[in-house]
């Protein structure tokens, strides 16, 4: 018995302050184990009482406060157990300061992936665009956002990005987006036909919706152009790009049909011409 009791008290020192006992670990061991079932036992709790955006919510913010739990319950035990904490930190004070230099961005990322999903900046299925590129949310977690642009391509965003640049979330207001696709006529042209026109097109096309109306903005007096403007909802503004394009295959047809220009930049060049000079 008493040659039990001798290993759990043994020592093992480390420089001239810092020294585990067997027991000591034993009882490292214990509360960390206790610790992560009562976080687990804290979260299945709370979620029975949460919906399912709100858990995975509660769920993302609860996983980044874990580690800090963690940290301090170990700190606490070494301080209870006779580790000397300050010692430790004192001898690993260069490597604590190299490690959260690298960590830096992590942990600003960690921090901004809690305010986005406290703050629903964004959410799953959003569209976005952010530094020019646009994509559909498919994930959101504590340290970066995936997203999915209209090509298939996959954007993995940090999460700092939200905080640091200009975001556009094209669905924030719902799913109903206004469109724009402009053309230009010649000086002369009959634009009441023009409008009928670009508004009967649009109803060749399933994902423009007739309410609200589509309409065409006499939008200015151009150099060589009227410049107008179709505008048409879609309720599908991930595909907008593809939608604007084939409309506008369709008015070049339509305007072919019916003899209507689209005139490009003109200029009218005036040569004066300076007769020689003679010597009498």
């Amino acid at each position: 018995m008493q040659q039990f009791l001798d290993f759990f008290n043994y020592n093992f020192n480390f420089g001239s302050s810092i020294s585990f006992s067997v027991k000591s670990l034993l009882i490292i061991l214990i509360v960390f184990v206790s610790t992560r079932y009562f976080l687990k036992l804290v979260r299945r709790l709370v979620q029975r009482t949460l919906n399912k955006q709100a858990q995975f919510t509660f769920q993302s913010i609860f996983s980044f406060f874990n580690y800090f739990v963690y940290v301090i319950v170990i700190l606490i035990t070494f301080d209870n157990i006779g580790v000397n904490v300050t010692a430790i930190f004192a001898a690993s004070a260069a490597l604590l300061v190299g490690v959260g230099l690298a960590l830096q961005t992590f942990i600003q990322d960690i921090i901004s992936g809690v305010f986005i999903i406290a703050d629903q900046t964004v959410h799953v299925g959003d569209i976005i665009q952010l530094d020019g590129q646009v994509g559909k949310i498919e994930n959101i977690t504590l340290r970066t956002t995936r997203a999915v642009t209209i090509d298939n391509k996959v954007l993995i965003i940090p999460n700092h990005k939200f905080l640091t640049s200009i975001l556009y979330n094209w669905t924030e207001n719902g799913t109903l987006t206004r469109e724009y696709v402009s053309v230009g006529v010649a000086y002369g042209t009959d634009i009441k036909l023009v409008k009928k026109l670009l508004i009967e097109l649009t109803k060749e096309f399933p994902e423009i919706l007739q309410e609200p109306k589509p309409d065409v903005l006499f939008n200015d007096f151009g150099d060589n152009a009227l410049d107008l403007k179709l505008s048409f909802t879609l309720n599908n503004s991930f595909s907008a790009n593809l939608i604007k394009s084939d409309v506008r295959y369709k008015i070049y047809e339509v305007f072919n049909t019916n003899a209507i220009d689209i005139p490009f930049p003109q200029r009218t060049v005036w040569l004066n011409q300076v007769e020689p000079q003679t010597d009498d």
